[in-house]
């Protein structure tokens, strides 16, 4: 990679910042970071703060998401970013009358990553974390965003009171920190309908490891990111090689990553179809044992999703001297005893009884990361 810093405009349009200050703040650190050449540091602690790194070393340091555990601070070069950022130019067609929108706070790697090639390919960016569903889908309509990043739980609670508002201006949105069900991406779709709907795989460690495309079957999340290879081992754990990879962790004490050769693995287990399409199970430590049987609690959230896909949800698993574990159900709303029911009885039919939850728990909000997913460590507290 020739390129080793990132590129800013002498003149940045940024359209709109939300109505948050925090969001001002964090991207005129980011700004004065990417004009004096200084290592970019971002964390989930203070959103508001991008704070410079030693100057001279072309570095990012983030934050993985910890959805199912503690942050790590992650480290890679910034050319490591550039890379992708050149790829998603032509794979995009990003040009000058292009802006980008985000949903999540600059302290979180998928918000930042977004923001940073928005601003190296000089196009219009506007950072909406912090504000209401309503909020930003009237943004991104008065800004003409063209090109959004989001998680699932984001798209989710925006398409809940879309109602009958369209955004023609989207050209492209990218998904990615988790699986977008089939009736999500049906609605986004209607949403926004000039729309490439696509869904990436990957981590903060991995960066892009797949996309998916028009042609991608139902369930996958699409074929190698150019640049990525893929192997997988006989039991279906993710190894990934590619220029966009991670150096390390940046706290001491931390053990590394799986590595193997060229290649790292994060614990992710999949398969591969005679495409080259991959098909995600889930991490390999959100795979429990009920009654003798292997559970992925990723389906058990799809299947859910699939009875409420208005409505955010997670699964968490708990100790059950009988049957090893058993499965809670956290649904986002107020309760409903029939949609409980369908919940349980759509998962019995799909996945197997001992996959079905025992007790779906309504909560007003289910808690949240910055990096806009559920909060898994907080759920199974409350669990």
């Amino acid at each position: 990679m020739s390129a080793q810093w990132f590129s800013c405009p002498a003149e940045t349009r940024l359209r709109s910042a939300g109505t948050q200050g925090q969001n001002r703040a964090a991207l005129r650190n980011l700004l004065d970071c990417l004009r004096e050449r200084c290592a970019i540091r971002a964390s989930h602690a203070d959103p508001a703060t991008i704070t410079r790194g030693v100057a001279g070393r072309a570095l990012v340091l983030c934050q993985s998401s910890g959805s199912s555990g503690g942050a790590k601070t992650i480290r890679r070069s910034q050319a490591s970013w550039i890379a992708s950022f050149e790829v998603n130019r032509d794979l995009l067609g990003v040009g000058p009358g292009d802006c980008y929108a985000v949903l999540g706070q600059l302290g979180h790697s998928l918000s930042l990553y977004a923001a940073t090639e928005a601003l190296h390919l000089g196009a219009g960016l506007m950072v909406l974390a912090g504000d209401g569903p309503r909020s930003q889908l009237r943004a991104l309509h008065e800004g003409r965003a063209s090109i959004l990043y989001a998680t699932p739980a984001q798209l989710r609670r925006m398409l809940g009171l879309a109602g009958d508002t369209h955004l023609p201006a989207l050209r492209h949105v990218i998904c990615g920190g988790g699986k977008l069900d089939e009736t999500s991406r049906a609605a986004m779709q209607a949403l926004c309908p000039n729309a490439r709907i696509a869904e990436f795989y990957g981590a903060s460690e991995t960066s892009f490891v797949t996309l998916s495309d028009g042609a991608t079957p139902p369930g996958s999340v699409g074929k190698p990111y150019p640049g990525v290879r893929l192997e997988l081992s006989p039991e279906g754990e993710i190894w990934v090689a590619s220029p966009y990879l991670f150096q390390g962790y940046e706290e001491a004490g931390l053990p590394d990553i799986q590595r193997r050769g060229d290649y790292i693995s994060v614990g992710d287990i999949g398969m591969l179809d005679a495409g080259g399409n991959l098909f995600l199970r889930g991490r390999g430590s959100r795979m429990v044992t009920v009654a003798d049987r292997n559970v992925f609690l990723e389906d058990v959230e799809t299947r859910i999703a699939a009875c409420a896909p208005a409505r955010l949800a997670a699964a968490v698993a708990v100790p059950d001297a009988m049957r090893g574990h058993a499965v809670l159900a956290f649904v986002e709303g107020a309760p409903d005893d029939g949609l409980a029911r369908r919940i349980r009885d759509d998962c019995r039919a799909r996945l197997g009884d001992h996959a079905a939850p025992r007790r779906v728990i309504f909560l007003p909000a289910l808690p949240m990361l910055p990096a806009g997913k559920p909060d898994l460590c907080a759920l199974a507290a409350l669990a």
